[in-house]
């Protein structure tokens, strides 16, 4: 399967399917001497994973990784203190598929002759046979969205280490729009979401808080305490009941849907909820924010920054990308549409950003904000008009999977995970491209 990777410096290099055994994550380009653990990467993938919320689909995945390789095993030398370090070899980090069951796979094995009307399993069966991996629809399932958390979680970082930080939220869900908030108000409510959600994850406080995995732990024995998690997942999950009213009151956010408009984050629930028993799906928007960034990052023509970032369509379930005003422009005129300048001393301000802090494809110095449009979960649970795949007769199909009645409230962590891939990458070339400039 061609199409596995991306990036030139940082490169990301994903596998595995939604109901093999799991997804691996391999990154090539991680500086050395970065401190990075699996609980660190598990916090960013626990706002992805299923099972959480009505709001999501019922499926019960752990999600907690293993990295298997790119960490120095112990100090390497008396006096050094490297252990547990990166150190500029490739890393890859698995993550486990633990709630892979024959009842899933039988109801798939059963409707897997009538393809989902919005999927991609009619294209898929046309491009990989018999042979197409169409347990859980596969690699074209959502569930490989982890792989790029993961390898986001390890972008992300990195940037922070430099002053660059991307945080993404929900902008719109289910025909509901959040108020518009500056983008400082809204990192800080992400911030707070992140902090709640680790606060009373159940896996979370069991495996990392509880010290059942540990950063010197041999893969082995990781892999033992996973096997644990699998028999005891559910009752893990449930030992302590989460009351989302209580949390929202004392912490001024909605446990699930990571949107800075608390009151539009509840309405948003209602009307996924509403549209749900209707037996239908819904969709939405996500915004996505990159600060300090340095003016002139980006290449021109071909790998402009902004045609980068619209390889986030690369994620399933969005149909569109927009960089700033996006769509917007068609009806401004010049003189609204500029972002007009000004100097003081050494710094350069604007007086808005409809470019989205980008202009003939590199940054200039402002925040890069970005928006993907979701489209509606294709699974729903109503009769569909579809064909039998391989006897290519009319026939009808009824969801009878797991489902999510929207992927908005999953996605926002998968578009903050690209977009981090993505500027790393390209931050990488800047300064390797800055450093090749003749000295003044």
């Amino acid at each position: 399967m061609l199409g596995c990777t991306y990036g030139k410096l940082f490169q990301t290099t994903v596998a595995g399917g939604s109901y093999q055994e799991g997804l691996t994550v391999h990154l090539q380009g991680v500086p050395p001497g970065i401190k990075i653990t699996e609980a660190e990467i598990y916090e960013a993938l626990l706002t992805r994973k299923p099972g959480q919320s009505e709001l999501a689909s019922p499926r019960r995945e752990a999600d907690v990784p293993v990295i298997y390789s790119g960490l120095n095993a112990a100090d390497t030398m008396p006096g050094f203190t490297t252990g547990g370090y990166t150190n500029g070899t490739p890393m890859v980090i698995l993550i486990p598929n633990v709630d892979r069951h024959f009842e899933h796979i039988e109801q798939y094995q059963d409707t897997n002759r009538t393809p989902r009307p919005g999927h991609a399993s009619y294209a898929s069966y046309q491009k990989y046979g018999e042979w197409d991996d169409a347990i859980g629809a596969g690699f074209f399932s959502g569930r490989y969205t982890s792989t790029i958390v993961a390898a986001g979680a390890v972008a992300r970082r990195i940037l922070k280490d430099h002053g660059i930080e991307v945080f993404s939220y929900v902008k719109e869900a289910a025909g509901v729009r959040a108020k518009d908030v500056d983008l400082e108000t809204a990192r800080k409510q992400v911030d707070i979401f992140r902090q709640v959600r680790k606060q009373y994850d159940p896996i979370y406080r069991w495996a990392f808080t509880d010290g059942r995995i540990t950063p010197d732990m041999r893969f082995l024995h990781k892999m033992a305490v996973i096997a644990e998690l699998e028999r005891d997942l559910l009752t893990i999950r449930e030992a302590e009941p989460v009351d989302p009213k209580a949390i929202s009151e004392k912490y001024g956010i909605h446990y699930t849907m990571n949107c800075p408009d608390l009151d539009a984050a509840w309405e948003m629930e209602r009307r996924i909820l509403e549209i749900r028993d209707e037996g239908d799906s819904s969709g939405g928007l996500v915004e996505v924010v990159a600060t300090g960034l340095p003016a002139g990052l980006g290449e021109p023509v071909f790998e402009k920054l902004d045609g980068e970032i619209g390889r986030m369509m690369s994620i399933g379930t969005v149909k569109a990308v927009e960089v700033g005003e996006g769509y917007a422009v068609k009806d401004l005129r010049g003189y609204d549409c500029n972002d007009q300048m000004r100097a003081d001393g050494q710094h350069v301000s604007f007086k808005s950003n409809h470019a989205g802090g980008i202009t003939g494809g590199l940054t200039t110095g402002q925040p890069v904000v970005a928006r993907l449009a979701i489209k509606p979960t294709p699974t729903i649970a109503k009769d569909q008009d579809t064909i039998d795949k391989v006897s290519l007769e009319n026939a009808t199909l009824s969801a009878v999977t797991r489902r999510d009645p929207t992927i908005v409230a999953r996605v926002w962590p998968v578009a903050e995970a690209f977009m981090s891939m993505i500027v790393l990458d390209q931050y990488m070339q800047h300064l390797a491209y800055q450093a090749m400039l003749p000295k003044r």
